[in-house]
């Protein structure tokens, strides 16, 4: 990192097919990005967010051979993710949720929360934690927010973000059935139509994109 945005590799892979090998030694960004974070965890606390710091992932590489995506991961401060003009390519991952007529989970975001706050986003997300699996994350961070156990996931892409976020995007479908509980991250959710061209106006764009190359 940094990388260019968009579509650094592409899968599907099978979970099993994509592995991870840990750093020993933590990122450092020096002093003047560890200030910025400082100051971005004081603004969520002065609005009243718990949202705690910690250590999470950043991507230091990735390759694919032989059909498996490999990952290089360093312990990072949870923090960075947050600094304005770059997030030291933080790794989170982004779960889309299909129903078994192939509608989209969406879930809006409490006001408090320390990314997205109020705005719709799909599925489920999150940070992965030191020495964790991510394509384990993407289940995780499902039934941590929804109650849920898919009935089959896959991971279908790592992407670079604008703000110098990596994010491993996975889809997972769930059973006829399926009993969501929604967790305190959100205050409300919806399942979109199968076709992004008709979701409701809240859809942010990029959503709209994201689930288009999902579809092909």
């Amino acid at each position: 990192m940094p990388y260019p945005p968009g579509i650094l590799a592409r899968g599907p892979w099978p979970p099993g097919r994509v592995s991870a090998r840990w750093r020993d030694e933590r990122y450092d960004p020096g002093a003047e990005k560890l200030a910025a974070a400082d100051e971005a965890i004081e603004a969520l606390r002065e609005r009243g967010s718990p949202a705690h710091d910690g250590v999470a992932a950043r991507l230091e590489g990735y390759s694919v051979a032989d059909g498996e995506l490999q990952l290089e991961l360093q312990p990072m401060r949870w923090a960075l993710r947050l600094v304005n003009g770059g997030a030291s390519g933080a790794l989170s991952v982004l779960c889309v949720v299909r129903d078994h007529e192939g509608r989209w989970l969406a879930g809006r975001r409490a006001s408090w929360v320390a990314t997205w706050a109020g705005v719709w986003a799909l599925g489920a997300g999150g940070a992965v934690d030191v020495g964790e699996d991510p394509a384990i994350a993407l289940a995780r961070e499902l039934e941590e927010e929804w109650g849920v156990v898919p009935e089959r996931l896959a991971v279908e892409a790592l992407i670079a973000t604008p703000g110098d976020m990596a994010m491993l995007v996975g889809q997972a479908w769930l059973p006829e059935g399926a009993q969501l509980t929604r967790d305190a991250e959100h205050d409300a959710h919806a399942w979109w139509p199968r076709d992004p061209a008709d979701w409701p106006e809240e859809a942010h764009p990029q959503l709209r994109r994201m689930a288009t190359l999902l579809l092909v």
